[in-house]
This record gives structure tokens, C-alpha cells and sequence, in this order.
């Protein structure tokens, strides 16, 4: 994971827009961090059948799909837009109350978040993020390890945190618990 330089100061929202170095970036917390040059070729594979299979069921429904590189802001009140310390680029983000929706990206946190291991992120999806999404009130979060072939679902419970990991593997349908009706073919996710 590849922090900007020393933390000497918490960045925002605010900053994040005014750089123009072509790279894509992240802030959690005020940290930042560079987001991989390139995603494997097996990474994009996996999020172009999740997105093809998500996106078909959702078509003509009230939730949305949306792929990165799209920005969630991650407020913890009701600051301003460039005062948000927390935005994040997650693979794949389901997003039923489109109030949320603007032309910068979401603005709290969707329904449903995806996140698909590299060498590089696996360590930050499975830990920092995964706080994050919990703290920020994410109803369901995946995440897809395309070498393992593998899914781990992480469900809120009513007392606002998640409950046990459930890990997917074979070729199985994985049921969404947050969108009725939305299942996944992982034997085409992971498929050759």
C-alpha cells in the first residue's frame, strides 16, 4: 500500500480534487493512498462478470451499479463536501437510495460494496476498508479473491456491526442478502 509521504497533515475531499497527476487515489482518514497502476488481467476478468451479471438483474430496478473508478465520499456528520477526510474508489457499489448519487460519485455508503483483491490492496480490503465499511454503515460487503476463487461476504447485523465472515467458493450461485432476486454465478465469475 503506497502512502503519499509522511503524514504531517490530514488530507481531504477538498485536496484530492485539486490533484492532477493522472494517478488514482484514495483518502482514508486524511491518509492517501496511491491507488495500483494497472489492475491483472484475472482482477478485470472477475469485475467484468460481476458487472455483467449485476448489471443485468438490476437493469430497470431502483438500485444502481456503478464500477470504479467512481469516488465514495465517506462524511462523518454532516460536513462539507471538501471537508470529508475519507473517499474511497471500490470496484463495484450497489446503491438503492439514489439521493446518495450525484455528479461527483456517492456521497455515504452504498448498500452493497465489492472489492476485488490485488497483491498489492488485499491487505487494506481486508482490514482498514473493511472498519470503514462497517463503521460507515455498508449493509453487505464482498470480497473477491480472484486467485482463490473465492468470495467472503460480510452481512450487518442489527447491532451495526458485521457478523461472521461467509466464505463462497466453487461453482455455486452467491444470493445477495441486501437486494432480493440479485444471485451470482461463481462458477462464470471465476471461469477461464
Amino acid at each position: 500500500m503506497a502512502v503519499v509521504a509522511p503524514q504531517t497533515e490530514k488530507y481531504t475531499y477538498g485536496d484530492y480534487l485539486t490533484w492532477e497527476d493522472g494517478q488514482r487515489w484514495e483518502i482514508i482518514k486524511g491518509v492517501p493512498y496511491q491507488m495500483t497502476p494497472g489492475p491483472a488481467m484475472r482482477h478485470q476478468l472477475v469485475l467484468g462478470e460481476l458487472h455483467w451479471q449485476m448489471n443485468n438483474f438490476l437493469r430497470g430496478k431502483k438500485c444502481r451499479l456503478i464500477m470504479a473508478p467512481f469516488d465514495v465520499r465517506l462524511p462523518q456528520g454532516d460536513e462539507a463536501d471538501s471537508q470529508i477526510d475519507t473517499v474511497v474508489q471500490p470496484d463495484l457499489v450497489v446503491v438503492c437510495d439514489r439521493t446518495k448519487l450525484d455528479e461527483r460519485g456517492c456521497r455515504r455508503a452504498p448498500d452493497l460494496v465489492v472489492e476485488i483483491l490485488s497483491p498489492s490492496t488485499a491487505d487494506r480490503d481486508q482490514g482498514v476498508k473493511m472498519d470503514l465499511y462497517e463503521q460507515h454503515g455498508v449493509k453487505e460487503y464482498w470480497i473477491v479473491d480472484p486467485i482463490d476463487r473465492e468470495v467472503t461476504v460480510r452481512l450487518m447485523g442489527e447491532d451495526g456491526k458485521y457478523g461472521p465472515p461467509i466464505t463462497y467458493a466453487g461453482q455455486i450461485n452467491l444470493e445477495a442478502a441486501v437486494i432480493p432476486g440479485l444471485v451470482i454465478d461463481l462458477g462464470r465469475v471465476f471461469g477461464d
